[in-house]
């Protein structure tokens, strides 16, 4: 018997490299627009604080990113920032927008592994068109038997898809890097969850990490998945 009725797993710096990606976009931010900003003004803190300021209008993902550099570029420079700067960024988005899925070492096996014996769903967030041409790309869709890409993950998000997909939450195990969006609402949920810290975490993704359960269990990468799942029905 399965140990659980379905794995759901996080998609973006849980299966493939993400954040890589933006943080090599701010530090070309960066410096891109240092020559028009003022002595003094921390440029990463105020697209930082720009995204935060956007969540709510718009959302998670590249585009979200981009339109948030464009805003920051124009206030931080007090609008002298030129017009060929202002083109740089927008093809530095079309870059992370087009760039190629690069799979995390072991996803694939791991994956394949787990689908013998347990429903696998993908629960992302972010950009509608962005997300399904990664998930489209990546080889991995075939693995999955339902994928989801939300607006947010929270307790009300999960709730819904598991209700959706008629899954009882307290038969889920949710895998993803995130411990704000992947585990905390999980845990409130009643279900299982496992963080596997990716090397980079976005600021707004920071959060303090749940108290001791045998329902959460940290990892350092997926290849000690199936071990560590496979322990709990021993």
């Amino acid at each position: 018997m399965a140990t659980f009725d379905c794995l759901a797993f996080d998609a973006d710096d849980t299966l493939w490299h993400s954040e890589d990606g933006f943080r090599a976009t701010e530090v070309a931010f960066c410096e891109l627009l240092a020559p028009y900003v003022s002595d003094g003004v921390d440029i990463k803190a105020a697209l930082t604080a720009t995204e935060r300021a956007n969540l709510h209008a718009y959302g998670y993902g590249v585009k979200a990113f981009g339109l948030s550099m464009i805003e920051a570029a124009i206030t931080i420079s007090q609008g002298k920032v030129p017009t060929e700067v202002m083109v740089q960024l927008l093809q530095n988005v079309r870059d992370l927008l087009l760039a190629p899925v690069r799979l995390l070492d072991g996803v694939p096996e791991v994956l394949h592994e787990l689908a013998q014996e347990h429903r696998l769903i993908l629960i992302t967030k972010g950009d509608l068109v962005h997300q399904t041409r990664k998930v489209t790309t990546s080889g991995l869709d075939h693995l999955f038997d339902h994928v989801e890409i939300v607006l947010e993950k929270d307790v009300a998000t999960y709730s819904k898809v598991f209700q959706d997909i008629s899954v009882d939450p307290q038969r889920v195990c949710m895998v993803g890097n995130s411990v704000k969006s992947d585990i905390l609402p999980i845990l409130e949920l009643g279900g299982h969850a496992v963080h596997i810290p990716y090397h980079f975490l976005w600021e707004l993704e920071h959060a303090e990490h749940p108290p001791t359960s045998p329902r959460f269990g940290e990892l350092k990468n997926i290849n000690e998945l199936p071990a560590w799942i496979h322990q709990l029905s021993i």
